[in-house]
């Protein structure tokens, strides 16, 4: 789970379920220190890039292993295991920047990227909740998931601390968000494309080189090439960059495979 201390390094480094509208649940008893409606007006405390949310799109490691937020589509499924996480986190911030909010339908997830809202299915009893993530964890072999003390309750998984479920992807909520509102995510983005990733083959002094060696890869493995006029020591560069990586992870995947010497990545 990632929280104050993991932030920093990654920075340097329950009721029926309603189906329609958008989910707001309020507790009987809330935190004196850090109540829920404090908690839901409180900013981000990650700065923004072009409406993205920094740090939380990052690869990171955590014990040793890296993790990649990756490209997901509505309807994609997962399963592993759940498992919850209370008031020892209440009012301490998550990976994106919110308090975390042990009453709110939120969630932790390696990979998904903030603010995908999914589906979850205890499989032992059927019973479900939806959720939005807002931040990274667990870090616990198996488990998939990190439920808020409200969605973890809905699903009677509180007493047992954890249970095999299902994920299905329902949609994306905009990156300024706290709310679930389903009747949004049915209109909204069908994938979520964390940011143009592109794969530089080659470079050349002129322009002849650049367009022999565009020709030869306009469609290499299903990516495409395109020249990228640049300055490089004040001197007029053609880069060549394979394009259509929709994660660092799948443009890592491809440059370990060796199709091209001293490839490297970079963004568009």
């Amino acid at each position: 789970m990632i929280r104050v201390l993991l932030i920093a390094t990654l920075l340097l480094m329950s009721g029926c379920t309603s189906y329609m509208g958008s989910y707001q649940y309020r507790p009987s008893k809330v935190s004196k220190k850090y109540p829920s409606d404090v908690l839901a007006d409180r900013p981000s405390t990650i700065k923004k890039k072009n409406g993205e949310l920094v740090a939380s799109m990052r690869p990171y490691t955590v014990f040793g292993k890296q993790y990649y937020p990756t490209v997901v589509n509505v309807g994609d499924t997962m399963s592993g295991r759940a498992s919850w996480y209370g008031s020892d986190f209440h009012g301490k911030s998550t990976c994106n920047g919110e308090a975390y909010d042990m009453y709110a339908m939120t969630a932790a997830h390696k990979t998904l990227p903030m603010n995908t809202v999914v589906r979850v299915t205890n499989l032992e009893n059927k019973q479900q909740t939806v959720v939005r993530i807002n931040d990274r964890g667990p870090f616990v072999e198996s488990r998939i998931i990190d439920l808020s003390f409200a969605a973890a309750k809905e699903i009677d998984l509180v007493t047992h601390g954890s249970a095999p479920v299902t994920l299905e992807v329902l949609g994306f909520e905009p990156t300024d968000s706290k709310s679930i509102n389903l009747k949004r995510l049915a209109t909204g983005p069908k994938q979520e494309v964390l940011n143009s990733f592109a794969v530089q083959i080659g470079a050349f002094a002129n322009i002849q080189g650049a367009l022999e060696t565009q020709k030869k890869y306009a469609s290499f493995h299903g990516y495409s090439a395109i020249i990228k006029d640049s300055q490089y020591n004040n001197d007029r560069l053609f880069r060549i960059w394979l394009r259509g990586f929709r994660s660092e992870a799948e443009a890592r995947d491809f440059i370990a495979k060796g199709y091209f010497e001293g490839q490297f990545i970079t963004r568009e």
